[in-house]
């Protein structure tokens, strides 16, 4: 019975695939012709939009925080108020490896000439140690000292020495 069944759907498999011929649909033929498209030249308007130098801005912002750093009597530590001030010349600094300052270290006129020069030397590595820590490359800052033989102003009072105990950031 079952190999009735198994002949029976071969069978039925086997008309199911023969061939038959379908008719071939008839060709049209139609013509279609591109719609017609008006061409407009437009003039394209032109950037008004100017290249910013970010060197320039840089040095700007910098500015404008200063660049002299006051230091407290027969100390060399950076006073937190002078952050800005250093963060701005330091991502000045690290934008552009070609630029280069001087970081001038004075002293007061109390002291003597030995010791005065070391405390200027102390204050301008401590500010070039603060760039490089935010960026600024060692080669691109230069500590020098020249101790209290430059005075900012003269005089011999606390207004005169507070005015005199700074580091001065100069480019070169």
């Amino acid at each position: 019975m079952q190999k009735l069944a198994l002949v029976v759907l071969m069978a039925a498999g086997l008309a199911a695939c023969s061939s038959t011929k379908l008719e071939e649909p008839a060709k049209v033929e139609t013509k279609v012709e591109p719609p017609k498209v008006e061409q407009k030249v437009e003039q394209k308007a032109e950037s008004r939009v100017q290249p910013v130098d970010i060197d320039s801005e840089l040095l700007k912002a910098a500015n404008a925080k200063g660049r002299t750093v006051y230091f407290d009597f027969d100390s060399f530590v950076v006073k937190s108020d002078y952050t800005p001030l250093i963060e701005a010349h330091a991502k000045r600094l690290k934008n552009n490896g070609k630029v280069k300052m001087s970081l001038e270290g004075h002293a007061d006129e109390r002291g003597g000439r030995e010791y005065n020069l070391a405390l200027g030397q102390k204050r301008a590595e401590a500010v070039a140690q603060s760039m490089s820590l935010l960026g600024a490359g060692s080669a691109q800052v230069e500590p020098v000292s020249f101790g209290k033989e430059r005075p900012a102003v003269e005089g011999h009072n606390e207004e005169a020495w507070s005015k005199n105990r700074r580091v001065e950031l100069k480019d070169k």
